[in-house]
């Protein structure tokens, strides 16, 4: 896992944008059953790269030390469902606990708008 994006252009990625303490919590647990608000919904959200910087408006508005982690959903399985939501496009759900060895590469970044 690297901190820059290795993955081709051609590959489409989905991202999980975690706290940094989730994100220290999942690495040195090897896994992520969800964030509070995964945990309520049943699911572990994702977001296309399109779809980043409305999550980050929408849930992590002024927020620092965030991790961006990009993942292949093919990796995913099965358990990956595309589901509308917010303004009815179709957003990456995992119904599974997320092993971290899926993760390709992060970003660290803070969401200061």
């Amino acid at each position: 896992m690297e901190e820059s994006e290795t993955a081709s252009p051609s590959m489409l990625l989905i991202y999980k944008i975690f706290r940094n303490e989730e994100w220290e919590s999942a690495t040195a647990a090897g896994l992520f059953q969800g964030s509070a608000a995964d945990l309520k919904d049943g699911f572990i959200h994702f977001s296309t790269r399109e779809q980043l910087a409305g999550t980050l408006q929408k849930h992590f508005a002024g927020e620092r030390n965030l991790v961006v982690a990009a993942l292949d959903p093919a990796s995913l399985g099965d358990l990956l469902r595309w589901e509308p939501s917010r303004n009815g496009d179709l957003f990456p759900h995992l119904y599974d606990t997320l092993m971290m060895e899926r993760v390709i590469s992060i970003e660290r970044i803070n969401n200061d708008g």
